[in-house]
């Protein structure tokens, strides 16, 4: 059997923990940053899990990072 192939846009985008979580940056900071409060902005600072539905989702991209 040859070897599966990673999504190369997977893997620059997405991370693993040592759990097998999925960790992905913060959604919605690329631009009209004006109209967000600044809770928003502050509170989508760094990176965050996925939830468990998406983490299935960008597995199946990553298989050898399981």
């Amino acid at each position: 059997m040859p070897k599966m192939k990673t999504k190369a846009s997977a893997k620059k985008r997405f991370k693993v923990t040592a759990n097998g979580r999925i960790v992905a940056s913060q959604a919605g900071k690329r631009h009209g940053m004006i109209k967000r409060s600044t809770k928003f902005i502050r509170n989508a600072r760094g990176t965050t899990v996925l939830s468990a539905p998406d983490e299935k989702i960008v597995k199946t991209y990553m298989p050898y990072h399981r």
